[in-house]
C-alpha cells in the first residue's frame, strides 16, 4: 500500500454552502479513517490549508477517494507520494513493567 500527502489550499471566503457540507466531510472523514483509508487529517489554525494522507495502491485511487470529499470542490490539492508515513500513533504503546 502507497501513501499520498495532500496538502490542499482553502477558499479564503468560507461561503455558506461551504460552512454547511463541514458536517458531510466530517462524517466522511471519520469513516475513511475508521476503514484506514485515510491516515491523517490536519487543518491549519487560519483555515487556510488543510493536509491529508490516504493510504492507496495507486495515485488514481487516491484521487478517487478525495474526489468523494464533500468539500472537493472548493479544494485545490497538490499531491505527494510519500516514501513513508511516520507518527506517534502507528507505534507500539510502552510497555510498564510494574
Amino acid at each position: 500500500m502507497k501513501t499520498f500527502m495532500f496538502s490542499i489550499q482553502l477558499p479564503r471566503e468560507l461561503t455558506k454552502e461551504f460552512l454547511s457540507l463541514i458536517p458531510k466531510q466530517r462524517i466522511l472523514i471519520d469513516k475513511l479513517m475508521e476503514d484506514g483509508k485515510v491516515i491523517q487529517y490536519s487543518l491549519a489554525l487560519d483555515r487556510s490549508q488543510l493536509w491529508v494522507t490516504i493510504a492507496a495502491n495507486s495515485e488514481r485511487k487516491a484521487i478517487d477517494i478525495y474526489s468523494t470529499f464533500p468539500l472537493v470542490d472548493f479544494m485545490r490539492p497538490t499531491i505527494y507520494e510519500l516514501a513513508f508515513q511516520n507518527s506517534i500513533s502507528n507505534q507500539l504503546p510502552k510497555l510498564i513493567m510494574n
